[in-house]
């Protein structure tokens, strides 16, 4: 009988994901305990997908930001990359509802689902590199699910898990804001600009950088 690693279903049924106290990589898992310890009113635990399972576009981002994802339990909830991620698939009709940065705010996505390279949230907000290949499974097990036509990925981190969980070199293609790539299985990666705010700030990335991402790919959301 294999081990147990903390896996578990998504609530999709079929997608293995990890689970509530997944032990995995030990920082990770001490960093969640005090976290657990000074705020036990918060997530604390490896956060779960959003979104239907197969929808034709699924976006990467790194990892949950301490009082973003891992306080509210929905990724890219809760901290200031929400806004822009959320407020452009709202326009471009991908998400319905409204985005007020809480788990139950009534937001939910059509034919996007988003997910994080690194299910815990790290300290200071950085993922070491073996914590992301060892997650690199679960985005694996995701990227394995029928019915994703483009991956969007949201900064170098992403990218390069991306390659890796689809058994490609890490770094070729190198990362670069707007290019499409077409995968060998014939998907596409599109690379953006990771949506913080360090990034909006200062300028690195703009609203209308990231919106014109998100247009040029919607063609290829399109069966062909």
């Amino acid at each position: 009988m294999p081990p147990d690693h903390g896996g578990c279903p998504d609530p999709a049924g079929y997608i293995e994901a990890p689970g509530q106290d997944c032990p995995l990589c030990p920082r990770l898992v001490a960093y969640r305990h005090a976290n657990r310890q000074a705020n036990p009113d918060w997530f604390n635990a490896p956060v779960p997908s959003f979104g239907p399972a197969g929808a034709p576009l699924l976006i990467v981002g790194m990892a949950p930001g301490v009082k973003g994802a891992n306080r509210t339990g929905r990724p890219f909830t809760g901290d200031y990359a929400g806004m822009l991620l959320y407020q452009t698939l709202l326009k471009f009709g991908l998400a319905q509802g409204h985005y007020d940065a809480r788990p139950d705010d009534g937001l939910s996505l059509e034919r996007v689902r988003v997910v994080n390279a690194v299910r815990c949230v790290p300290p200071a907000n950085l993922p070491q590199p073996l914590e992301t290949r060892t997650c690199n499974r679960y985005l694996a097990a995701e990227l394995a699910t029928p019915g994703i036509r483009t991956i969007l990925a949201l900064g170098v981190l992403a990218h390069a898990a991306t390659l890796r969980a689809l058994g490609l070199p890490a770094t070729r293609p190198k990362f670069k804001h707007g290019q499409q790539i077409r995968l060998p299985d014939g998907r596409h990666l599109t690379d953006s600009y990771h949506v913080s705010r360090y990034n909006t700030n200062t300028g690195v990335l703009t609203t209308p950088m990231f919106e014109s991402v998100i247009q040029a790919l919607l063609p290829t959301l399109e069966p062909p």
